[in-house]
């Protein structure tokens, strides 16, 4: 099945930014079909979604995390990516990159709502820190 694997987490202090990268390899399908995820779970907390890019292009959100974080993917290299600006304390958590295949014409706000149990293939997670 899909392997995911993801990289560039690390310390930030608050302000600052980072950006993350997610590999995908042993798809069955054409990359581009897949609904591209990222999430997030702080300590005590459930796991929740952060960014979602959906098989067509469309893009959602978390409210906390609008005008601040930037989900894009290379469709040839394979590799979904989380920009983060302005990362805040409340940002910390372990983030997890995830896949899905879903009708055609769910977008990216519909499959952010369903939330992580729609998605099928997930990674092992890297760990965002930002300091106060």
């Amino acid at each position: 099945q899909v392997q995911l694997v993801e990289s560039g987490g690390g310390s930030v202090q608050a302000g600052g930014s980072l950006r993350l990268s997610c590999a995908a390899s042993r798809y069955t399908y054409t990359y581009s079909a897949y609904c591209m995820g990222w999430f997030r779970q702080a300590p005590g907390k459930e796991r929740e979604g952060v960014a979602i890019i959906s098989s067509g292009g469309s893009t959602s959100y978390a409210d906390s995390v609008k005008g601040r974080f930037t989900i894009s993917k290379d469709n040839a290299k394979a590799t979904l990516y989380l920009q983060m600006n302005s990362l805040k304390p409340e940002d910390t958590g372990m983030y997890f990159c995830a896949a899905a295949r879903l009708p055609w014409g769910v977008t990216a706000i519909q499959a952010l709502a369903r939330g992580p149990g729609t998605f099928n293939y997930w990674g092992q997670g890297t760990q965002v820190t930002v300091s106060s």
